[in-house]
């Protein structure tokens, strides 16, 4: 087959020959073209495994130290990154315009917490609730506020700089160290009334949530995504396929850190917390799989973590086919995104295109090795980086 690129869109996709004035014409026979992978879970911004050692770092501080790590997930292969709390339009736009070498992103801004929730990391003597006033980074990804109007109002500011997703903090969590993760956070009343608000714009919700309790009621105030899922069981997990809504498991986040965590500072509630979930992760895919749940693919590294970026791909591989992993990765998270342009190679699709070597829907291993098997990364018709040689046709 050959693929014509026009103006960062595909033309065509056929078995004809292709010729006309200024064709480029790559020959990537024997090897394997395929589209451009998508993440649907990352922080930019997560410089830090360990989350108190941003307290104290600018915004333009840790602006400067996240651009390399966004360059090195374009590297890697990914076209489109979904931040899921701490990236906002800026860094968005700023990558669009071309000031960034990186992915397309999609953000959401602060991900919204409760009081007492997954993203409150003030300590017991702190009763300021003014944290929006503090510039410090470590603050840039979470919002604590709750209620119906404060929600509504926060939800429509979010919006209104240009949010492409909200993202609420519906249970505890693995990093933070005073709240169990099966605990649901929110009600559903407040959980719905922020769903209502990204919908009335076109958007929607995702929702941090391990445990069935908070999956469910998650879903019922109708939250289209839920990130992680560890110890969702199986009746949760068929009322996800029901509602047509999403899981984004994120499994390489608990295996890498796992290794690495003690080393690195995390604390024992947090290690137990880690291993708890890591443990349930493989269990969570084939019970999704059994109920027909639709599966993004996510990763949520921190820090040091972020160069086991694609090892997802080979964690998910020990229960799904390479094939149904290959899609969560591209057009399924294209749905996810909003962006049904995005994650195939057909006629008026947008051009983000990779050349591998061999074929991973038999060996998906060869795309962990990018700086080896990755020999082309096109990001909307505009060639990133190959070392093909091209002719005139």
């Amino acid at each position: 087959m050959n693929v014509l690129v026009v103006d960062g869109r595909i033309q065509a996709v056929t078995d004809q020959s292709i010729t006309g004035n200024g064709v480029r014409e790559y020959d990537v026979g024997g090897r394997t073209l395929m589209p451009g992978l998508i993440d649907a879970h990352a922080h930019v911004f997560a410089i830090n495994l360990v989350a108190e050692n941003d307290r104290n770092i600018a915004l333009t501080e840790m602006t400067a130290r996240a651009v390399p790590r966004i360059r090195k997930m374009l590297d890697r292969g990914f076209t489109s990154v979904r931040d899921v709390a701490g990236g906002d339009v800026g860094i968005r736009n700023a990558i669009a315009q071309g000031f960034i070498p990186g992915p397309r992103l999609f953000v959401g801004g602060p991900a919204l917490s409760q009081i007492g929730g997954h993203g409150d990391h003030r300590s017991i003597t702190d009763e300021s609730l003014d944290i929006d006033l503090n510039s410090s980074a470590f603050y840039f990804t979470c919002r604590i506020v709750e209620g119906v109007d404060n929600l509504r109002s926060v939800v429509r500011n979010e919006l209104r700089k240009g949010a492409d997703h909200i993202k609420v903090l519906a249970s505890g969590g693995v990093g933070s160290p005073t709240d169990a993760i099966e605990v649901p956070q929110y009600s559903e009343e407040e959980i719905r009334v922020v769903v209502q608000e990204a919908e009335r714009r076109g958007k929607y919700v995702c929702a941090h949530a391990y445990e069935s309790a908070a999956i469910a009621h998650s879903v019922r105030a109708g939250v289209r995504t839920i990130e992680h899922g560890n110890l969702i069981n199986s009746e949760t997990a068929a009322m996800v396929a029901a509602a047509d809504a999403y899981v984004v498991p994120t499994l390489v986040a608990y295996e890498v850190t796992a290794q690495h965590g003690e080393r690195l500072g995390l604390s024992p509630v947090v290690m137990q917390k880690l291993n708890m979930v890591n443990d349930a992760g493989i269990v969570m895919l084939g019970l999704c799989e059994d109920a027909g749940v639709k599966l993004g693919f996510g990763t949520d590294l921190m820090g040091d973590m972020e160069f086991a970026q694609l090892q997802e791909l080979t964690i998910r591989a020990r229960v799904q086919r390479p094939v149904d992993v290959l899609k969560s990765a591209t057009s399924v998270n294209a749905e996810i995104v909003q962006r049904p342009d995005l994650g195939v190679i057909e006629a008026g699709a947008t051009a983000d295109i990779l050349v591998v070597d061999g074929d991973p829907l038999k060996d998906i291993s060869i795309l962990t090795e990018p700086e080896k098997n990755l020999r082309m990364i096109m990001k909307q018709g505009d060639i990133y980086r190959t070392d093909l040689t091209a002719k005139s046709a």
